[in-house]
């Protein structure tokens, strides 16, 4: 009985096991272009022993975001942002990404793959060029990918370039909201479009993947030096060329960007400081006029201060108000303009030691005699150096 239950179970855990198994859509092209399947479903144990690959192989396929072109012995496997292509030297297979938003761009891919794959190998043979099968097919991978980053790129340039335009006329704070949304944007593209030139980079400094991406030639049994990979390097670097243009746009679009952002600050420091230095008049201001209001309210006690009935009293305590008002704002805005000056030394750096560019001036020299002093310098440099070779000499 126990053996009964332990086998039950196995063929239970069995049946389960295998009805979970993670299965991947996909659509495949035959040698002559033609689709032979359309949204197929594949185990991925199916596909690992029809073509040869590995489970982390398809890994990179299935759940891996990070750009990348690996070459295995039989075929070469492509993952590059909505892309996600198996290709053999007769066969080629693209997966479908699940909760994928670029179904247009990839349905032009389907139509420029089909197309390129058409082309027979006799037109190769005849014309004496063109490429192998793969490398048609890379070569439609790499279409539709630089096709993508030009028109995203496009599509966030235009609003960026137009923001940064109106920011510099007015500073408004749904402009501002804008910049940083665009920001983020063009943050998230530069980053996709660096990872997609590292990933060409990357596979163009293997010259052992270079040369395994020939697999007609292996099929046919042509061994082909790890060296000669000219055909497939000039189309790789290529692409790779396109990819880094992007990334140098799409970069100097950001310094522009981070450029504009300081420059905002800088200016709303200034205004800033403006307003700040507006109340510290309006504040000295008040300060004087308190000061003078103090005399005129020792005044205006009820006490006898024995100049009550004097003709000149009103207009005596009155000036004397005026003048400690006048004195103190006075005194106070001397001050703030002592404290407004900047310079590289400090706040009594402009008394003492002059321009901070002229930290090699001699006390009481002059420009002029600044700038003749480095030539006699040079001169009797010239000179002692002079005697020293004339002495070595004799």
């Amino acid at each position: 009985m126990p053996a009964l239950i332990g086998d039950s179970s196995g063929t239970v855990f069995g049946r389960s096991k295998a009805t979970n198994e993670l299965k991947l859509r996909c659509t495949e092209f035959d040698e002559n272009g033609n689709v032979t399947l359309v949204n197929g479903e594949f185990k991925k144990s199916e596909l690992m022993t029809k073509y040869g690959l590995l489970p982390r192989d398809l890994r990179k396929i299935d759940s891996s975001l990070l750009p990348s072109i690996l070459v295995r012995p039989s075929a070469i496997l492509v993952n590059l942002l909505h892309l996600r292509v198996l290709i053999k030297h007769n066969r080629v297979l693209v997966f479908d990404a699940y909760g994928s938003t670029d179904s247009y761009t990839q349905s032009v891919f389907m139509y420029d793959l089909e197309g390129k794959l058409t082309q027979k190998e006799v037109t190769r043979a005849i014309t004496g060029g063109g490429l192998p099968y793969e490398f048609r097919a890379l070569e439609a991978v790499l279409i539709s990918v630089t096709s993508g980053l030009e028109g995203e790129f496009e599509g966030i340039r235009e609003p960026v370039v137009r923001v940064l335009r109106e920011l510099e006329e007015d500073i408004d704070r749904d402009k501002l909201r804008h910049l940083l949304v665009y920001s983020k944007k063009l943050g998230t593209f530069e980053q996709k479009a660096r990872l997609v030139r590292d990933a060409i980079d990357s596979i163009l400094e293997e010259d052992e993947d270079l040369s395994g991406m020939y697999l007609s030639e292996q099929v046919q049994g042509q061994v082909r030096n790890e060296e000669d990979h000219t055909e497939i390097e000039m189309l790789l670097e290529s692409y790779h060329k396109v990819c880094d243009e992007i990334v140098q746009n799409s970069g100097n679009l950001v310094s522009n960007i981070r450029n504009t952002e300081e420059i905002i600050k800088a200016i709303l420091d200034a205004n800033r400081n403006s307003l700040m230095l507006l109340d510290l008049k309006f504040s000295i201001g008040t300060l004087g006029i308190g000061s003078g209001a103090f005399v005129a309210a020792l005044y205006g006690m009820n006490l006898k201060n024995f100049i009550e009935e004097s003709d000149i009293g009103f207009w005596g305590i009155s000036g004397l108000s005026a003048v400690m008002a006048g004195i103190v704002c006075i005194y106070g805005l001397q001050k703030l303009r002592k404290v407004q000056r900047v310079s590289m030394w400090g706040e009594q750096g402009h008394i003492n030691r002059g321009n901070w560019r002229n930290v090699d001036a001699l006390p009481g020299e002059g420009r002029a005699d600044r700038v003749k002093r480095p030539k006699e310098e040079r001169g009797l440099g010239g000179a002692s150096q002079g005697a020293i070779v004339k002495s070595a000499k004799h």
